[in-house]
């Protein structure tokens, strides 16, 4: 990267930056292809990469600058990645993607090298912003940020994913009464 005078301004530019590879890490075909393109688009050269292994292998062969990297994927856990990129290239700037947004793995990806933590679904502009965040200053609130009703739901459910469906066991977890519980899981999510 060359010299910025990051004093006063919100966001870096990408032309501030001699390397401009990036790698997206998701499982999910259509959106890592869709934010593929997209980035592309902002000037990024984007590579993809659909497991955990793959991705180790595009960071050994050559690291990129940036990486937007899922946290669960199918063939294992995405901090696996923010971590082997955080050691081979101490400056590149990660953001960690989820479905499931907790604080725990917020702080387990900031502690790996992750510079953001994302809640799916984000858009291509909400990436490039936090990618090119000013390290200096704080991130502005989401402009449409999950409801209190949507993250209660989504808390259920990964509570429920991980008791492998298991409807008693997740309301025994969630200290609530199973009746309660079946009638949550069979609502749709709300907005």
């Amino acid at each position: 990267m060359r010299s910025v005078n990051i004093g006063a301004s919100k966001q870096l530019n990408l032309a501030d930056f001699e390397d401009k590879s990036l790698i997206i890490v998701d499982d999910d075909d259509p959106f890592r292809s869709r934010l593929s393109r997209a980035m592309e688009k902002k000037g990024f050269s984007v590579k993809e990469a659909k497991t955990v292994e793959k991705a180790l292998e595009v960071i050994k062969s050559s690291p990129p600058s940036f990486a937007v990297v899922d946290l669960r994927l199918e063939t294992g856990n995405g901090l696996d990645v923010v971590k082997e990129l955080s050691k081979v290239k101490k400056d590149s700037r990660i953001v960690m993607l989820t479905g499931y947004g907790n604080l725990p793995t917020a702080v387990a990806a900031v502690k790996a090298g992750a510079i953001d933590y994302m809640a799916k679904p984000v858009d291509a502009d909400d990436v490039e912003a936090a990618l090119l965040a000013n390290p200096d200053t704080k991130a502005k609130p989401p402009e449409n940020p999950m409801s209190a009703d949507r993250v209660k739901w989504e808390h259920i459910h990964r509570v429920f994913e991980l008791c492998n469906r298991n409807v008693s066991e997740t309301a025994r977890r969630l200290k609530m009464h199973r009746r309660t519980l079946q009638r949550i899981l069979s609502k749709r999510s709300p907005r």
